[in-house]
C-alpha cells in the first residue's frame, strides 16, 4: 500500500465517523450552538465538509486570492443534503490525493495561506484528518451539552 493509499484510508475512516456521529444530530436541534460565538452544529458539519474544496485547491497549489466557496449563499435544509452537496468536492480532494507519489508526499512544500506555514504535502494531510478529528470531538461536546444520546464512534 502506497503511502497516499493509507492516507486516503485514514481520511474514509475520519469521514465515516464524522457522518455516524452527525446522523446522531436531531433536525431540531441544528441550529443549537453553545454561545453566540460558536458555530451551530449544522455550521460545523457544513465547514467539515466544506474544507475538501479548500484542502483540494491548496495541495493542488491553485490560488486561494479570490477563493468563492460553492457553499456561499447555500441554505441548510439538511444532514443528507450537505453531505450529498459535498460528495463531488470530496471525490475529487481524494482523487488529488491518490495521485501524490511517495516522493512527492515527503518532499512537495505546501504553504497553508491560512497562516503562512509550511509543511511537506505529507505532513499537511495528516494535519487535514487531524482537522476533521478535532471537529468530532467538538461535535461529541455539542451532543453531550444538549443531552442526547452520543454515537458509538469505535466501532
Amino acid at each position: 500500500m502506497t503511502q497516499s493509499e493509507l492516507i486516503i484510508l485514514n481520511f474514509t475512516e475520519i469521514r465515516r465517523r464524522s457522518i455516524k456521529l452527525w446522523n446522531g444530530l436531531p433536525e431540531s436541534y441544528y441550529h443549537w450552538r453553545t454561545d453566540d460565538k460558536a458555530k451551530t452544529a449544522i455550521e460545523m458539519v457544513r465547514h467539515v465538509l466544506e474544507a475538501d474544496y479548500g484542502w483540494n485547491k491548496i495541495i493542488n497549489k491553485e490560488s486561494m486570492e479570490d477563493y468563492q466557496s460553492p457553499w456561499k449563499n447555500r441554505p441548510f435544509t439538511s444532514l443528507a443534503d450537505e453531505i450529498e452537496f459535498a460528495e463531488p468536492y470530496r471525490n475529487t480532494f481524494l482523487q488529488s490525493v491518490k495521485q501524490f507519489s511517495d516522493t512527492e508526499l515527503s518532499e512537495t512544500e505546501i504553504i497553508h495561506p491560512g497562516n503562512g506555514e509550511k509543511k511537506m504535502l505529507g505532513k499537511y494531510l495528516l494535519r487535514i484528518g487531524y482537522h476533521e478529528s478535532v471537529h468530532a470531538g467538538q461535535f461529541l461536546s455539542y451532543l453531550r451539552a444538549m443531552k442526547l444520546n452520543r454515537p458509538m464512534v469505535w466501532d
